[in-house]
């Protein structure tokens, strides 16, 4: 059997065929394509059209190619949403999260629900750009189209609607907005009021697995193809790729690595406490019904945007820049790369410089030295987080395996192993696409569960093991990466 998975990063989007047999999964390219922010006024938007017509021009692929294919599933980036009126037409394009409209938005929000209480009922990492805060944002700006808003749909379901019909909200999705009780799985009753907002507002709630309903006849007209049922995969691409972690058993902590990285491990029920408001850890949901005790790292969004300024005259490569970082001299300068400076800065680039300025340190200058100091400081990040997990985590933490397009960088990985101490084992790259077409395979009864899953996974690739190598020296710097970690 076949199965088409669309995954939705917050920079690009991928269509992945994945054929299961003889206990493999074999993936097959159909569309990659770019997810642009569109700047509009001063306001960041996503172009769910584009997004649509994207998914639109896969199908059509499929038919051209004469494949055949059982389901869709859709997964995205988190917390962002979309609203619709009563006649299921979309009131306005999405906010990016990245839009600085919410800059100060749980501020403003905590002064009538205290920040202790909001963690205290959801267990969500306090992030400005959550869903919570930017649908106040729209009410505290008596923006045009809150009152009528019908229904708000989270970007994967928006996308699904698009192509059936069918309302629904996924759970693994729906976790990520800070608005739902990680013990009942419904949203809390206390925010949806403060935000004069109703149950009915949102899709029926359904869980990864669900037959939303078949594409629509405008669908099938524009793609030529007919007997395809749109699943609710795990809606939260994280959760798609965590379910697709090839690990052999529980003691390990995952790192998706993308634009964003997020480091956890998984918890049969949601731990929220003191310790876990201090850190700001969340608890999303996890594709099988467990717990994602993760943290939200910044991730290669700041190789993604230096990128950009290097290649502005001459395209640059991915492997051009690691190769430039491995040329350069190591632990000349660290920054933190969480520091709310990186999340929209005009220059990436003039940013981090200034940044090594202000801390007194050597100022990278260079576009291997700026990747370096990139590259040691989110090993040292990771390194930082690991050891809050692990005061957390019930069990020991053996091995950190690294899913997702990060996996791919090699020096990376090596210099994360170096930094916690532990091997990194790293693969697969696809871990998103992987777990969205296991999610449907286990919807068509192919597949029973969870570890089964990470079996084919096993089955089905190349694993790089990275084993830690001059770990004394790289202890001797952690000291350094802190200073400035707590500076700013």
């Amino acid at each position: 059997m076949s199965f088409l998975a669309i995954d939705l990063g917050a920079s690009s989007g991928r269509a992945m065929l994945g054929t299961i047999q003889n206990d493999r999964l074999e993936l097959r390219e159909i569309s990659r394509f770019p997810n642009p922010i569109i700047e509009v006024n001063g306001r960041l938007y996503w172009d769910l059209f584009h997004l649509y017509n994207q998914v639109i021009g896969a199908l059509q692929e499929v038919k051209s190619h004469r494949l055949h294919v059982t389901s869709l599933g859709i997964d995205t980036w988190g917390v962002d949403f979309v609203c619709f009126g009563k006649d299921g037409e979309p009131l306005r394009m999405p906010y990016s999260y990245r839009d600085p409209r919410t800059f100060d938005a749980p501020e403003r929000f905590f002064t009538r629900i205290s920040k202790e209480k909001v963690y205290q009922k959801t267990g969500i990492q306090i992030m400005n750009f959550n869903t919570l805060f930017q649908l106040d944002t729209l009410r505290s700006e008596d923006s045009s189209i809150y009152p009528v808003i019908d229904k708000i749909l989270f970007m994967p379901d928006a996308l699904s609607y698009l192509l059936t019909g069918k309302m629904v909200t996924e759970y693994t999705i729906a976790s990520t907005s800070q608005m739902l009780n990680p013990y009942t799985k419904q949203f809390d009753k206390s925010f949806l009021q403060a935000l004069q907002l109703n149950d009915n507002h949102f899709g029926m709630q359904v869980f990864p697995g669900y037959k939303i309903g078949n594409i629509s006849s405008s669908v099938q007209r524009l793609t030529g193809l007919q007997d395809l049922s749109v699943i609710a995969v795990a809606g939260h691409d994280t959760a798609s790729a965590v379910l697709a972690t090839p690990a052999k058993d529980e003691n390990f902590a995952y790192l998706s690595s993308g634009t964003w990285s997020l480091m956890g491990i998984e918890s049969k029920e949601p731990v929220i406490n003191d310790e876990t408001f201090t850190l700001n850890f969340t608890n999303e949901g996890g594709a099988d019904g467990s717990i994602r005790l993760l943290k939200n790292i910044c991730g290669m969004w700041l190789i993604e945007q230096c990128k950009k300024e290097w290649g502005d005259k001459q395209p640059v490569s991915y492997e051009e820049i690691v190769a430039a970082a491995k040329q350069s001299a190591p632990f000349q300068c660290f920054i933190n790369p969480d520091s709310p400076c990186f999340a929209a800065p005009g220059s990436m680039t003039a940013t981090i410089q200034a940044y090594c300025k202000e801390t007194n340190q050597h100022i990278p200058q260079t576009m291997g030295e700026i990747a370096r100091c990139i590259y040691e400081s989110l090993a040292f990040r990771y390194k930082q987080v690991l050891a809050n997990l692990q005061q957390l985590a019930t069990f020991p933490i053996d091995t950190l395996h690294i899913i997702g397009g990060g996996a791919q960088n090699k020096l990376l990985n090596s210099f994360t192993a170096n930094a916690i101490g532990k091997p990194v084992i790293a693969g697969p790259s696809e871990a998103t696409a992987m777990g969205n077409i296991l999610l449907q395979a286990k919807a068509a009864g192919i597949v029973n569960d969870k570890q089964e899953m990470r079996q084919i996974v096993r089955n089905s690739i190349h694993l790089d093991t990275f084993e830690p190598e001059d770990t004394v020296l790289w202890d001797s710097h952690y000291s350094d990466y802190l200073n400035v970690y707590r500076e700013i």
